[in-house]
């Protein structure tokens, strides 16, 4: 995650920085590495501010922190950053998730052969045929999303790393593009939001 520091009458000294630095790796793994942040200390009187700004793809979370020192205000203002992005990556989960349950509760039931009335040694062939059900029914039609050419394909070659911080720069989900030597690779974003890579065998 890319963050900007910025003090104002204070000194930001290295402790700080690498306690920030931790706070915000965490807070990566729950909102996606394209994710970018600013943090900001201050000082009014004797007491010690620490304002973090994280501006995720759909979602911007503001913290504040306060207290006598900058350590005690950056630690509750990474605290609260991480539970509001906690919150978030669970309600996205929550309405993910949602459509399959729904496909779920609404699916049609089984069709069963209608019973009726045979000679006992009848029935008694009937019950040792398999009965064979269909489970067409279950299956809901899926819309697939179709991404253009334009968005997909990445105008020039590029390294992997060039690839990855396209990728993040751009907030895209998909890009495929060829290294230097002209081998094909598949770039794209899992629903944890880590970008993962697939190479393309030739032909």
């Amino acid at each position: 995650m890319e963050v900007e520091y910025t003090a104002r009458n204070v000194r930001i000294s290295k402790g700080l920085h690498d306690q920030a630095e931790e706070g915000m790796e965490r807070i990566a793994l729950l909102l996606g590495r394209s994710a970018r942040a600013s943090i900001v200390f201050s000082a009014q009187k004797r007491q010690q501010i620490v304002e973090v700004t994280i501006r995720a793809r759909l979602h911007t979370i503001v913290a504040e922190g306060k207290a006598d020192t900058l350590q005690s205000a950056l630690r509750q203002a990474i605290a609260h950053a991480e539970n509001q992005a906690r919150r978030h990556r669970d309600r996205r989960m929550a309405i993910k998730r949602k459509p399959k349950l729904e496909k779920a509760l609404t699916a049609p039931p089984t069709a069963r052969p209608k019973s009726r009335r045979v000679q006992p040694v009848a029935a008694a062939e009937e019950e040792e045929k398999p009965v064979r059900t269909t489970t067409r029914a279950r299956k809901a039609a899926v819309v697939p999303h179709v991404v253009t050419s334009g968005e997909a394909f990445a105008l020039k070659a590029m390294t992997i790393e060039e690839a990855v911080k396209d990728a993040d720069f751009s907030e895209r989900d998909l890009l495929i593009f060829y290294n230097l030597i002209g081998e094909l690779f598949v770039l794209h974003r899992r629903r944890d939001g880590q970008l993962e890579l697939v190479e393309i065998p030739r032909a």
